[in-house]
């Protein structure tokens, strides 16, 4: 009798697998960290072999330190970081090289060549055109190696984001995706769900490397007898990390809000079934859909860099052993001293979407210290939340009384607080922060009947903590604007940069 479902989350800088009975508790988990894999500045790879090693190792502990078996689990997910790109040998499952990763700059000369086609683009894609999505990227690899079209003409290669990887390996050949992931690839048209081949000849991409674009919750098969799982169970749900937090966030109703705060941080509301396009710089973009179910619509806003500097202030500066000492450091001070860092390592992603900004430190004096510096590292996620907050509101004019929060950063309770004040409302979060993989965990359990319907899962959703907003009005708006002019000390830096790779 089953007694619990699965999640793969394979995420930016690790991939876990987590059980959940029907209460949505967690029963066990584990996870393995994999390299980030730097080739020049700009550039970001990941090693698709060692993900994939890392998966099989993941399940493996899990079952081994709950003693579940796989006839116990109903059905597995997979959730994973959106728009990284891998091709591979469908002969031989090996990889053309490393996956370019969704952080990835080296497409920037190309997107420039695709300019004049970018009201096309967002018209059928609802997102904008930059170097954040996968088309680009397959673009890119198939011109600068022709091997790998001559590989395709062959019938040698696939093209797949993470999820598609994934189960592929895990099913032994299932070549599919699902609608969200499909929608950031910038060639799944938005309204058909289906690629579009005006933008597939636009980039020069042929529609026979791509996977089969399928709903977020069905069987779509079964893992290997002799894979991870040591049976066949059904893999039943498919979603991107962030489509798949708001899903485990429950919301479910037009208006529904949550943000994530992890390798970078992403606001995403409900929208309903219209696919309303965005005139301040979000994104348009497919929640989910529940099989043979209208598809849900959302509008996102995506920001780089958010615990990923949280990362860099520990490893490449020093100040901190551990990522959550990063609070202690910040309480030492009474504010960020007048400091603010727009952390544009990769650009700036919505609502800007300027690929030639670069991280920047403005405010520094003699009187700063290493305090500010971890207050102003922390603040700068709460920062780029506002501003797509308030873009949010402009195309929606819909107003957001509540943020749903996850992710390992809401951990922070100072941060937590920072972000209700900059926001003027309360921020909530859940008792399960890490609700990706419950998302995906949530989409393959209603695929079996584990879990009957949405309303069945609603039930589990509940508040372990708020924070309210506590700012002097004129304060927060002070230190807002200070960030909107660091902002734009920001932009334009990286616009004389060479790059050998484009």
């Amino acid at each position: 009798m089953p007694r619990c479902v699965g999640a793969i989350d394979q995420g930016t800088t690790s991939t876990r697998f987590i059980l959940f009975d029907h209460d949505s508790s967690v029963l066990g988990s584990h996870q393995v960290e994999h390299r980030q894999i730097y080739p020049g500045p700009g550039l970001v790879e990941h090693d698709a072999r060692e993900i994939w090693a890392n998966t099989e190792t993941v399940i493996r502990e899990t079952l081994s330190k709950t003693g579940i078996r796989a006839e116990e689990i109903a059905s597995i997910g997979v959730t994973n970081q959106r728009e990284t790109t891998l091709l591979w040998n469908p002969r031989n499952g090996e990889p053309y090289g490393n996956a370019i990763v969704w952080q990835d700059l080296r497409t920037q000369d190309l997107c420039r060549e695709l300019a004049s086609s970018e009201d096309l683009i967002r018209q059928k894609t609802g997102l904008p055109l930059a170097t954040y999505f996968s088309g680009p990227k397959i673009a890119w690899l198939l011109r600068q190696r022709p091997e790998l079209r001559e590989a395709a003409s062959r019938g040698e290669l696939l093209f797949g984001t993470m999820d598609s990887w994934l189960i592929w390996k895990l099913s032994g050949g299932l070549h599919i995706s699902d609608v969200s992931n499909a929608s950031r690839t910038m060639l799944m048209n938005l309204h058909s769900l289906d690629w579009d081949e005006e933008l597939l000849e636009l980039m020069d991409i042929p529609r026979e490397i791509l996977p089969e674009i399928r709903s977020s919750s069905e069987v779509y098969g079964t893992t290997l007898a002799e894979g991870p799982f040591g049976g066949e169970l059904p893999i039943a749900g498919n979603l991107g990390d962030q489509q798949a937090a708001l899903f485990g966030q429950c919301c479910f109703a037009a208006g529904e809000a949550k943000s994530t705060y992890g390798t970078g941080c992403f606001l995403l509301m409900n929208m309903g079934e219209e696919a309303t396009l965005s005139r301040h710089g979000l994104l348009t973009t497919l929640a989910y859909q529940l099989g043979d179910e209208k598809p849900v619509y959302a509008l996102e806003g995506s920001v780089a860099i958010a615990g990923s500097l949280v990362q860099w202030f520990r490893d490449q500066l020093g100040l901190i052993e551990e990522s959550p000492e990063i609070e202690t450091l910040a309480r030492s001070v009474e504010d960020n001293g007048g400091l603010y860092f727009v952390p544009a390592f990769a650009g700036l992603f919505a609502p800007h979407w300027d690929s030639s900004a670069r991280g920047v430190i403005t405010g520094l004096t003699h009187f700063t210290g290493k305090g500010h510096l971890a207050r102003a590292v922390l603040e700068a996620s709460a920062f780029q939340i506002r501003e797509v907050f308030d873009a949010m509101h402009k195309d929606s004019g819909i107003q957001i009384n509540s943020l749903k929060v996850d992710g390992g950063m809401t951990l922070n309770e100072l941060l937590m607080q920072f972000q209700a004040d900059l926001l003027d409302l309360e921020v909530q979060r859940p008792s399960i922060i890490e609700t990706t993989a419950l998302g995906a965990a949530y989409a393959a359990g209603l695929a079996v009947g584990f879990w009957n319907n949405e309303e069945d899962l609603k039930e589990h959703w509940k508040l372990d903590q708020s924070w309210q907003a506590d700012m002097n009005p004129g304060l927060r708006e002070k230190k807002y604007a200070n960030w909107k002019k660091a902002v734009e000390r920001s932009r334009g830096l990286g616009e004389s940069e060479g790059n050998d790779e484009s």
